[in-house]
């Protein structure tokens, strides 16, 4: 009896001194992991503008507020008749801002107070032109047909679609993210393994500073609208072999 009671000790013991012989190179398994690098691409692509956006505003004086506004309508009016004979659609104008403001004499004498000479009433309209052949005989005739207190705001360039530049950018910017993250891993002694993470950084079609600002009616203008740059960013997690 005594002897069978020494056997199923034993083997007891052995069983437990078993298990925990594999759990522990089960841990040294899980804690001897791959290692792992995180590098940020970067894409660009230039592209041609396609629309141009573009703000006229108009100016018009008069004695009391009534006079003002009807010489500013009549001038704005003209001036949207001849963007619509132009070509520009009427859901491509609008009207961004209106204002009337007093005008004040200067005192004769000093101490003297100022009053009310008259008011300026301004109406500016934002216009959208989607054939830039025609954005410089377009400019030439919003300004024309305003008048001499029409003024020429700014000009800025946009891509209709970005779509296909930004799927090119996105492209050149995993393509950056593997060029660099294989370099890592070769100066490193290892070799790049497999993607764990992608996560975009985001893209972005810069607006180019206006090309013109606060210019009077003038003819023949000279409008270019160069090139935007669209760039994409990516962070991309690769593991080591």
């Amino acid at each position: 009896m005594r002897k069978t009671q020494r056997i199923t000790t034993c083997l007891l013991a052995g069983t437990a001194a078993a298990a925990l012989l594999l759990t522990g190179c089960t841990s040294d398994a899980k804690s001897d992991g791959k290692g792992e690098v995180t590098v940020v691409g970067t894409g660009e692509v230039q592209g041609t503008p396609d629309v141009m956006n573009a703000s006229v505003g108009i100016e018009a004086t008069a004695k009391d507020v009534s006079g003002a506004v009807s010489a500013m309508n009549d001038r704005a009016n003209a001036m949207i008749d001849a963007l619509g004979a132009a070509g520009v659609a009427k859901e491509d104008i609008k009207t961004s801002e209106l204002s009337i403001q007093p005008e004040y004499s200067t005192p004769g004498q000093a101490g003297g107070t100022s009053t009310i000479s008259g008011y300026r009433a301004t109406n500016t309209v934002r216009i959208v032109v989607r054939d830039l052949s025609k954005a410089s005989e377009i400019l030439d005739k919003a300004v024309k047909a305003g008048g001499d207190n029409a003024r020429l705001g700014s000009i800025s360039f946009d891509i209709k679609d970005d779509t296909e530049l930004l799927k090119q950018a996105r492209e050149r910017a995993f393509n950056d993210a593997k060029s660099r993250a294989e370099q890592y891993a070769q100066l490193s002694g290892e070799s790049l393994g497999s993607v764990i993470t992608i996560s975009e950084v985001g893209g972005n079609t810069p607006s180019p500073s206006p090309l013109l600002q606060e210019k009077s009616a003038a003819a023949d203008f000279a409008v270019e609208p160069g090139q935007q740059t669209v760039s994409f960013q990516v962070t991309v997690k690769w593991s080591l072999n």
